[in-house]
């Protein structure tokens, strides 16, 4: 059993898992309030009437739940699943402003902000609720996660 690669990358840091555990249940969450959103833009399938939007400048929930579904659900989900496995794709590295790290730790840093920038736009049009509490703290906890010492040397490229 070829053990080189196993034996090259140091053991998961427990702030790693729960980080990828954090991100992934976010994209869960917000993949599933999405699709809801933009299958029944008029909010009826999570119980939303669509007068919750009269402050906003959205007369139904299509958009918002576009912008849901890719930027709060299927970004986090994707940054989760590469934080765990530090795929090589080229691609994401032309936009990675940390070049010591791992694009997906940069990933990681941009899906906290995402969810903390989604609530605080969300709340300028409607009161802050307990659910925005708690995206509010998941957000501020995926950053204070991705940004501890273990995860940022697992992240890390190896000179």
């Amino acid at each position: 059993m070829d053990t080189s690669k196993t034996t090259s990358r140091k053991a998961r840091p427990a702030a790693l898992r729960l980080l990828v555990f954090l991100l992934g249940f976010l994209g869960l969450n917000a993949l599933v309030a999405g699709a809801a959103f933009i299958i029944a833009p008029g909010g009826h399938l999570l119980q939303l009437p669509s007068s919750y939007l009269a402050p906003s400048p959205f007369k139904d929930f299509l958009l918002p739940g576009i912008l849901l579904f890719t930027f709060i659900g299927v970004y986090p989900a994707v940054i989760g699943y590469s934080l765990w496995s530090l795929p090589e794709w080229s691609w994401p590295e032309g936009i990675n402003p940390f070049k010591g790290s791992h694009w997906s730790w940069a990933g990681s840093l941009a899906a906290g902000i995402a969810a903390i920038v989604w609530i605080i736009v969300q709340v300028q049009w409607l009161a802050f609720g307990a659910l925005h509490g708690i995206v509010l703290a998941w957000g501020g906890l995926i950053l204070i996660l991705t940004l501890l010492p273990g995860v940022r040397r697992y992240c890390a490229r190896k000179a």
